[in-house]
């Protein structure tokens, strides 16, 4: 995180830091670790409060992380057809500016809200939680979380998901987990997606994925897909109706409250 790329405010924690804010004023000499610190606390606690809202309505949610153009979009496209007879799929899209994605995925036929950052390279947790009281999470099953495309910040910030997943397409290179470890480190999954394309890029080795997770001691599934080949989804659909099949009932946890 840092200060140039707009990291540490974002839309959704702004007001936390403004004049009448608590973060507002901080103990001097230790300013800036002290508003840092606290925004990422700020973070943690309203992750944990949209965690209680998945959990209410037995809704699994997925976080989608990506470089720009890894096929994030069109995954939810794809799985959202995939599920269409027995799971209700959402979408919360975050993007730095325009509503391209969210526009897209509505013409699908799936909800989805826009979250525009201004120069927020990342989802945090309160933009999340702005967007989840923008739709109606009694008719949602599975809520795609597609992050900014960006292979740093987003692994940074807990959103209160409960699933991380990583998508490398076929035309980055198969260096990415190497060179970004925090993202796929975090990751319960990993996707190679755009597999339709391999033939044109013979360069790229699915083995060495495997093994560079390895590596970072992250011996997750690593599956390739391609949005335009249903039948390549299979495993990934199959993992997404194994997670949310073992849910509690909705509102299971919270009954004695």
């Amino acid at each position: 995180m840092c200060d140039t790329c707009g990291c540490n405010l974002t839309p959704g924690n702004r007001a936390l830091v403004e004049p009448g804010g608590h973060l507002h004023r901080t103990p001097g000499g230790h300013e800036s670790v002290h508003v840092l610190e606290g925004l990422l606390a700020e973070n943690d606690h309203q992750a944990a409060h949209n965690r209680e809202h998945f959990a209410r309505h037995r809704v699994l949610a997925v976080n989608l992380m990506s470089s720009p153009g890894a096929g994030k979009t069109a995954l939810v496209e794809a799985s959202a057809r995939a599920m269409a007879d027995g799971l209700r799929v959402a979408a919360v899209v975050g993007d730095l500016a325009t509503e391209n994605d969210a526009r897209r995925i509505r013409e699908a036929g799936i909800e989805a809200v826009q979250i525009c950052t201004d120069t927020a390279c990342h989802l945090d947790a309160h933009m999340v939680h702005d967007a989840l009281h923008a739709m109606d999470l009694e008719a949602v099953d599975v809520l795609f979380i597609e992050n900014v495309g960006n292979l740093v910040c987003p692994a940074s910030f807990d959103l209160g998901q409960q699933l991380d997943v990583a998508l490398l397409s076929v035309t980055e290179g198969d260096d990415k987990p190497a060179k970004y470890p925090v993202l796929f480190r975090a990751a319960d999954r990993v996707l190679v997606t755009k597999a339709d394309l391999a033939e044109h890029f013979p360069e790229f080795d699915r083995g060495r994925v495997e093994h560079r997770l390895a590596e970072l001691a992250n011996a997750v599934p690593v599956d390739a897909v391609s949005s335009r080949e249903p039948a390549t989804l299979g495993p990934w659909i199959d993992w997404l109706r194994a997670h949310w099949s073992a849910l509690p009932a909705a509102g299971e946890r919270f009954a004695a409250r």
